[in-house]
């Protein structure tokens, strides 16, 4: 057996030891809806674990015991620090004493629509300066299709070590869903794809560690494609119920009681709900990375791009439904005050994220009419044109506005309270199934 063989196995079998018996130190690189939780749910196993952020404001917020995230427990984060197993930092540094590294950066959309992966380059460069024999590197941050083969790999390869035979890499795709109490981060099977059998075998190691059930697959680029394929499989069906509710509501019939009574069927049919849009990163983004890749080899993806067209429209038909109402009710739109209610783009998440109620509040102001917002989770917004605070909802002030648009329903909020203090709701959401004269639905 030659010398390259053997050093091979001699890492594998090294840095797989360290894994089973917990003894590997693991970096979860960016403290985020994703790496937060991953990190919290090693430790907790038995692991060391860095969590590393270039926040610094983040992290000092980890080590003071601060929430910042709905899923995370901000007491079982300093139990973690104080008993030594968690380590919030934000010095690269501990890149270098780590056996396993998992990216957990965020991939954005810049305004034109292209795949930002700036922080992933960022990532694997730092990683890159700190790489050592014996060392496994998981990204799990979205991406288009060859990301880890042909962007991430071609800089950890600067280092001078080999994957396979000094370090191992693979794709494991983030599958977090925040806010679900349902299906905590443990309890979502998990995909892994590495370069390597070795490294498809580590990360599944590692990860049953923690999670109930892992998938291994062929290849990093099955798994990054099963991400697309989840979020993009979503989007379309959403943008699919969007324009059903939009004819629904020309032949004014109800697209609520019609999804009822599709749902009636134990076969062939998954029901999908209309809304003011869609947010957070995964279903607005993670299907425009797969249409650009497939531009890239000379392939338009029609139907990936109307579903995005479609459900990027629904922001300003929430606005032109209720500007129709105001005509309709001889309400002056000039004149007119508008409360949205709700800011995040889904409900009980402090994550405004390509959220619909920015767009809503946005035209709204476009077009000069009077617009405030109310939402437990999302004290102010400074963001683009807008500048301003949530307000307290009380029995005077709901009544001063002409319409109160309901595009994020939290629980915990009395929406019986606001019903009955409202002159008008445009309820985006189906929160109230009963019918009322001062409410109209999407």
């Amino acid at each position: 057996m030659n010398g390259i063989n053997e050093k091979a196995i001699t890492s594998y079998g090294s840095l797989k030891n360290k894994i089973e018996n917990k003894d590997a130190k693991i970096c979860v690189v960016g403290m985020g809806y994703v790496g937060l939780p991953l990190a919290i749910a090693f430790a907790k196993t038995g692991y060391f674990v860095y969590g590393f952020d270039t926040s610094v404001s983040r992290i000092k917020k980890l080590k003071k015991g601060e929430r910042y995230i709905v899923d995370i427990d901000p007491g079982e984060v300093l139990s973690l620090v104080k008993k030594n197993k968690f380590c919030p930092s934000a010095d690269e540094i501990v890149l270098g004493d780590s056996d396993v590294i998992i990216i957990c950066v965020p991939t954005p959309l810049r305004k034109v629509k292209l795949p930002d992966i700036s922080y992933i380059v960022d990532s694997a460069k730092a990683v890159k300066k700190y790489l050592k024999p014996r060392r496994l590197i998981i990204l799990e941050s979205t991406s288009y299709t060859t990301t880890t083969r042909e962007v991430v790999l071609p800089i950890l390869k600067e280092s001078g070590l080999k994957e396979e035979k000094d370090f191992f890499l693979c794709f494991s795709p983030e599958r977090v869903n925040p806010g679900d109490k349902k299906f905590p981060i443990i309890k979502i099977p998990k995909l892994v794809g590495g370069l390597s059998e070795q490294s498809t075998e580590l990360a599944r190691i590692l990860y049953s560690k923690i999670m109930k059930k892992v998938f291994p697959v062929s290849s990093p680029e099955v798994a990054e494609t099963s991400k697309l394929l989840e979020n993009t499989f979503r989007m379309v069906n959403i943008a699919l119920i969007n324009e059903f509710a939009i004819v629904c509501n020309k032949m004014g019939i109800s697209i609520w009681e019609v999804i009822e009574a599709a749902k009636t069927k134990p076969f062939g049919f998954m029901p999908f709900y209309p809304g003011p849009g869609i947010g957070g990163h995964c279903i607005p983004c993670d299907p425009l990375y797969l249409s650009w890749k497939a531009k890239k080899l000379g392939f338009k993806t029609k139907m990936i791009d109307l579903a995005a067209y479609t459900n990027r429209y629904m922001p300003k038909y929430v606005v032109e439904r209720v500007l129709g109402i105001f005509k309709q009710r001889s309400i002056s739109a000039a004149d007119a005050k508008v409360l949205v209610l709700g800011a995040a783009y889904k409900k009980d998440v402090k994550d405004l994220r390509e959220s619909p109620a920015l767009d809503i509040i946005e035209d709204l102001l476009t077009r000069k009419i009077k617009v405030e917002y109310s939402d437990p989770l999302i004290p102010y917004l400074k963001i683009g044109n807008i500048n301003m605070n949530s307000i307290t909802l009380t029995k005077n002030n709901i009544g001063k506005y002409d319409c109160v648009i309901l595009v994020t329903d939290h629980s915990g909020v009395d929406y019986e309270f606001i019903r009955i203090n409202s002159q008008l709701i445009f309820d985006t959401r189906n929160a109230y199934k009963k019918v009322f004269s001062n409410i109209v639905k999407l």
